[in-house]
């Protein structure tokens, strides 16, 4: 709306949005694939990861909390190669060479050998932690997102993992239009015309807010960082985006992007719930800039008892642990 109708709305809050919904699809058949002949983690191989990503991750922000804090350095702090097999371990406690090869590429960006809409090239690899988060019904994280409960198969299943139904079926289905070819055999090459066509249709990538901006707009982005139906760090690209387009200081005049760590799409598996509205339509009306805004999760039912809460830092600070209660926001700093 911001992109492409600016005089629509003059506040918009949008959270998690597929900002490249075309590389989003080819990433997460890429991201399936990589899961076939062998590389495919059981849930018991999922629970795995996530025990070793908390174990070098936690406490980076002084509290061990079972949330991941700090993606960024916990990207650089837990290879996952580190839990390849070696001779005589128990397979259910380590990878094979194929499953370290799968979380690998789940990290790395999908590229583009041309432009898509706006001069697009990647899409951003996946972020970190909340790899077992029980997001909804029995599971969530991977194995509802990227896993499944099953490798992934042609045709999809209900077993597989969702980024695998939708990837697969985006590119026979809006791509290739052939619902009886194999998607494995589908590349951006094989339909660059059609790709280019649908990119700049669906891809909100714009990064010219200028229109939008003139006119007093303000856009307020939330980011899950444990989100794994779509990489967080797609908008986060889309800022660095805007700054290089508008400038270094001009976003920071009209838009925040916020991230919250360890929350899943669906937003649960660490405080997520916020009030934004209030926020934003003080700051459309002329008020001062958000004030510091706050995360909660409290019970599901009445009278809704406050579990825990921890400060929504904008990008790309995250909160730390400075001491004292930690079920409360007041302990944590964004640093």
């Amino acid at each position: 709306m911001a992109q492409r109708y600016p005089a629509a709305f003059d506040g918009i809050f949008s959270r998690v949005p597929v900002i490249n919904w075309t590389g989003l699809q080819f990433a997460g058949t890429r991201n399936g694939m990589a899961l076939m002949d062998g590389g495919w983690l059981d849930p018991a191989k999922v629970t795995l990861v996530h025990q070793a990503t908390l174990a070098a991750c936690d406490a980076l922000d002084g509290l061990a909390d079972r949330i991941v804090s700090d993606p960024v350095r916990c990207l650089t702090a837990f290879d996952p190669a580190s839990l390849r097999c070696t001779p005589g371990q128990a397979a259910e406690r380590c990878l094979s060479d194929a499953q370290v090869r799968a979380v690998q590429t789940l990290r790395t960006p999908f590229r583009f050998p041309y432009d898509l809409a706006h001069g697009v090239t990647e899409y951003p690899g996946w972020s970190i932690g909340g790899e077992d988060t029980p997001a909804f019904g029995p599971t969530g994280g991977w194995r509802a997102w990227w896993t499944g409960n099953a490798a992934p198969t042609v045709p999809p299943t209900p077993a597989n993992g969702i980024a695998w139904v939708y990837g697969s079926g985006a590119l026979q289905y809006f791509y290739a239009r052939d619902p009886n070819v194999d998607p494995r055999r589908i590349t951006p090459e094989s339909v660059a015309a059609r790709v280019r066509e649908v990119s700049a249709l669906m891809d909100s990538t714009n990064p010219d807010l200028s229109a939008f901006q003139a006119r007093g707009g303000k856009l307020i982005l939330l980011e899950y960082l444990s989100d794994y139906a779509q990489s967080p760090l797609a908008g986060i690209r889309y800022l660095e985006a805007m700054q290089r387009r508008m400038g270094p200081r001009q976003p920071g005049e009209f838009v925040r992007l916020y991230t919250a760590p360890g929350v899943d799409h669906v937003g649960t598996g660490a405080p997520a719930l916020v009030d934004v509205l209030d926020s934003l339509t003080a700051w459309t009306e002329g008020g001062p800039v958000p004030p510091p805004l706050q995360l909660v999760e409290q019970e599901a039912k009445a009278p809704f008892k406050l579990l825990r809460s921890r400060p929504l830092c904008e990008w790309p600070r995250w909160p730390r642990y400075r001491g004292g209660d930690a079920s409360l926001a007041s302990s944590f700093e964004c640093a």
